[in-house]
């Protein structure tokens, strides 16, 4: 007997997990539409159809799908082949899946506000670990007080995990890998230069891996909204 599609089973790509009556990728491409964000490049490779389907209909932001099909590019290389679409300025760069509360004001526009390319390759929005719903792990940073990163060691435990959400220039890409690579790669040579940076969140993001992670966000925005 085949099962009820669930993106835990493969079926549903997780970008289209409805948390409160809203698919993830909704929350992301609304967030980027309210923060002035009027183009938008999606990468799909697994179950791309659907995600194609889903986004057709939306005019704000405007969508330019990237193609991985035929060969995925990982979270690094995906963004450099897309690098033509998004132009020389620095850019947000937001996962599909990821979904936090806001505090009282928005936090992608923090983000704008304090990203300085003349410091900065990346600027990372971190989440608390101690305080995000759904998360067990052991973090991906530490941050000095002036906002520079350190990735986590093998043994180490951090207070800072990455929210899914940055703006990053495009000198971070500058001599970067062929092909399929991970995003952190840049990450790590950014910290190692002193130019990969943290804002830490205001508010509460949620990871939702789970069934039951789901059901604690969906717990979060409605005890917010009361």
């Amino acid at each position: 007997m085949r099962g009820t599609p669930s993106p835990f089973n493969g079926h549903i790509p997780k970008p289209l997990v409805e948390v409160g009556g809203k698919a993830l990728i909704d929350c992301v491409l609304d967030r980027l539409a309210a923060a002035g964000v009027e183009r938008v490049v999606i990468n799909v490779h697994h179950l791309a159809e659907q995600i194609e389907r889903h986004v057709q209909g939306r005019t704000r932001p405007r969508i330019i799908i990237s193609d991985e099909r035929e060969a995925i590019m990982g979270t690094g290389g995906g963004v450099a082949k897309a690098l033509p679409a998004l132009g020389d300025a620095p850019f947000f760069h937001v996962n599909s899946d990821t979904i936090w509360i806001d505090g009282v004001k928005p936090n992608l526009t923090r983000l704008a506000a304090a990203f300085a390319p003349a410091r900065m390759d990346a600027l990372l929005l971190l989440a608390s670990t101690a305080t995000s719903i759904g998360y067990a792990g052991r973090g991906d940073y530490a941050m000095t007080p002036d906002g520079r990163l350190t990735p986590r060691g093998e043994r180490d435990v951090v207070p800072f995990v990455f929210a899914g959400a940055a703006i990053l220039a495009p000198a971070l890409f500058r001599g970067a890998p062929t092909g399929a690579f991970p995003l952190t790669a840049l990450f790590n040579r950014a910290a190692e230069a002193g130019r990969l940076h943290g804002l830490r969140l205001e508010g509460v993001w949620m990871h939702v891996g789970t069934p039951d992670a789901v059901a604690a966000a969906e717990a979060a925005i409605a005890a917010s909204v009361v």
